[in-house]
């Protein structure tokens, strides 16, 4: 196997624990942030692939339309973090649309890629903290995209080529005090 199978069965086996473990229903939005550079083992913004963006969409986007989730796509801080985004998704969360047009040295093979591969591509600036599923390849900061509150998720693969992995997903705010009562899969916790 080459390392671009490697890198495309990765993303898959990582969106497949992600969707396992988070049971998103269709619609839900999740946001892949990732460092091409560092999946060649590279530090972050100085080797960027077109290849290896390839590997990682090839292995998320099929996953995430058989699941009907929306897939946003994060560009370096070169593009202040914005991202590629269908225009359905831009649609459907109320997402302004940008004037930007990224590239491997401003934004990044992964955005780029995603240009041209999601339906009718538009960019837009921030996805204001909805996305509840998240992919970070390289540790390229989707904290922002995430709506609160993001858990990780400690299972499935831990790396993309040579890039740590981090999966998460969103559950909704704990309040209350000592008395409130929390459901969580069919059990109530006091």
């Amino acid at each position: 196997m080459t390392n671009i199978e490697i890198i495309t069965n990765s993303i898959r086996e990582a969106a497949e624990t992600l969707f396992e473990i988070a049971d998103p229903q269709p619609g839900q939005l999740l946001v892949l942030g990732c460092s091409t550079s560092e999946a060649q083992g590279s530090r972050i913004g100085t080797r960027s692939s077109q290849e290896v963006a390839q590997a990682v969409l090839a292995g998320l986007l099929p996953i995430a339309e058989t699941k009907g989730v929306f897939v946003a796509v994060q560009g370096c801080e070169h593009i202040n973090r914005a991202l590629c985004v269908s225009s359905k998704c831009a649609e459907a969360f109320c997402l302004p649309r940008v004037w930007v047009k990224p590239w491997l040295r401003a934004g990044g093979a992964c955005v780029t890629e995603a240009l041209v591969l999601l339906p009718d591509a538009v960019m837009v600036e921030d996805l204001n903290a909805q996305a509840s599923l998240g992919i970070d390849v390289g540790g390229t900061m989707i904290g922002m995209h995430m709506r609160p509150v993001a858990v990780p998720i400690k299972a499935g693969p831990r790396a993309v080529g040579e890039a740590g992995l981090t999966l998460a997903y969103s559950r909704p705010k704990y309040i209350g005090g000592p008395r409130a009562q929390y459901e969580d899969e069919g059990k109530v916790h006091s």
